[in-house]
Parts: structure tokens; C-alpha cells; sequence
């Protein structure tokens, strides 16, 4: 059982790290008025806990060279008894093309999300990998065409309105 203390230091090491995971040790020491071993030693201690359980990289793939394509898979299933509905997520997030998977609240059960080189290829994928699962009963696919903002990061540059004023 964790003290309050540790639970508050915890809780701003969560809050620092989720805006900004390249922070050190240091960093965060400086930031919370602590030691680096102290942050070091919670950190560990929660990706152990798997509180921590990884630090993506957001990636702007439109200003690369590298074809993706990302797709919000609405998927209706039947829940596994005894396993409800997480039996039918774990074998879905298994595709090597899912990213995420959610259990939602609504007309549809789980959002998938999945990214692939094309349309086609997503499409594909639907039609042969997922739809054929046994207790799927339906899906509706939706491709993204543009990201504004994607995990608290804006994609958006910050253009400057070169319009000219109008007054009237």
C-alpha cells in the first residue's frame, strides 16, 4: 500500500511524463523538488505496476514520404460468456495492423483502430481478418482523412492569416 505522499508524487511524475515522456530524471526532480533517485526508483516501480506501460512517439506522417493510411473500425460483437467482452478485444488487438481497440458505450461495442500502407489494404483487412472472426456481427469502417490533433498534441502549424482585413 502507497502513502499519500507517493500517490501525489506519483500522480505529478503521470501528469509531466504524459505531455512530455523525454523529460529525465532530473527534469522531473527539479520540477517536483525531489531527488533523481527518488523519481527514478517511482518510475521504474510503476512500469513494473505496467501503470507505465510505454512512450510513443507522435509522429506527423503527412510530412514524411511514407504512404499510411488510418481507419476507426466500429465492431458489434457478441460477448464471450463467462469472458464478456474482452476475449473478442485481446484477438482483435493481436492484428499486427491494430493500433487500438476500446469498449464503447452505444450502438457498436468496440472502436478498432487500425493504419495501413492504403485504403485497400485497410479494407482488406476488414473483409479478411476481422469481419470473419466468430462473434463478430458487424462492422462500419470510417478512414480518417485529416488529423487536427491526435494523444494532446496539435498537428496544426501556426499559419499566419495573410488575408487582408476587410472593414466596412
Amino acid at each position: 500500500m502507497i502513502g499519500v505522499e507517493q500517490k501525489e508524487l506519483r500522480m505529478e511524475i503521470l501528469k509531466a511524463v504524459d505531455k512530455n515522456s523525454r523529460l529525465t530524471a532530473t527534469d522531473l526532480a527539479d520540477m517536483l523538488g525531489t531527488t533523481p533517485e527518488v523519481i527514478g526508483d517511482e518510475i521504474r516501480k510503476m512500469e513494473e505496476e505496467k501503470v507505465i506501460c510505454g512512450y510513443p512517439t507522435i509522429i506527423d506522417w503527412d510530412k514524411t514520404d511514407v504512404e499510411k493510411v488510418t481507419a476507426m473500425i466500429e465492431v458489434k460483437v457478441t460477448p464471450k460468456r463467462g469472458q464478456g467482452f474482452d476475449y473478442m478485444a485481446e484477438r482483435i488487438y493481436k492484428f499486427e495492423e491494430v493500433s487500438s481497440v476500446y469498449l464503447m458505450s452505444a450502438d457498436f461495442d468496440l472502436m478498432v483502430i487500425v493504419e495501413g500502407r492504403t485504403m485497400r489494404e485497410v479494407a482488406n483487412f476488414v473483409s479478411s481478418k476481422l469481419a470473419p472472426l466468430d462473434s463478430v456481427l458487424s462492422t462500419a469502417t470510417h478512414f480518417v482523412l485529416k488529423k487536427y490533433k491526435d494523444l494532446g498534441i496539435a498537428y496544426a502549424d501556426d499559419e499566419v492569416d495573410e488575408r487582408e482585413m476587410v472593414s466596412p
